[in-house]
C-alpha cells in the first residue's frame, strides 16, 4: 500500500475507488450511470462498454468540457485501456470536484 502511494498506482480515498473489473461490470452494466472512456476515440471505436461516452484523457479541454455536463455529486466510473490514464483523470476529477470516482482496475483489457 505504502509503495503504491508513493509510486501513484493503486489510487483509492474517500473520492477514489479502484473497482475490480467484477465489481465494476456488476456496478455499470444495464443501468444508467455516468460512465466515461478516457481513450482515444480510435480506441473507443474498437469496442467500448455499453452507454460509455468518450472523453479523450489527451484531449485535456474535451476532457473538462464533457465533465462540465456531468453531475458531480453523482458516482462517475471511469475506464481507460489499462488504468494509467483512468487513474490521472480520476485525480483531475477529483480536483474539479467530483466526489465518488470509480476506476476500472486494469482497464478494459480486463473487462
Amino acid at each position: 500500500m505504502f509503495l503504491n502511494r508513493l509510486f501513484g498506482t493503486g489510487v483509492q480515498d474517500d473520492t477514489i475507488r479502484v473497482l475490480s473489473p467484477e465489481a465494476f461490470r456488476e456496478a455499470v452494466q444495464n443501468k444508467k450511470v455516468q460512465l466515461i472512456d478516457v481513450r482515444t476515440k480510435a480506441e473507443f471505436s474498437q469496442g467500448a462498454i455499453k452507454n460509455a461516452v468518450n472523453l479523450d484523457f489527451f484531449q485535456p479541454q474535451q476532457l473538462l468540457n464533457g465533465v462540465k455536463k456531468l453531475d458531480k455529486n453523482k458516482p462517475l466510473y471511469l475506464y481507460c485501456r489499462s488504468g494509467n490514464r483512468s487513474q490521472k483523470a480520476a485525480r483531475l476529477l477529483k480536483q474539479e470536484g467530483f466526489t465518488e470516482i470509480y476506476d476500472l482496475q486494469g482497464g478494459i483489457g480486463n473487462y
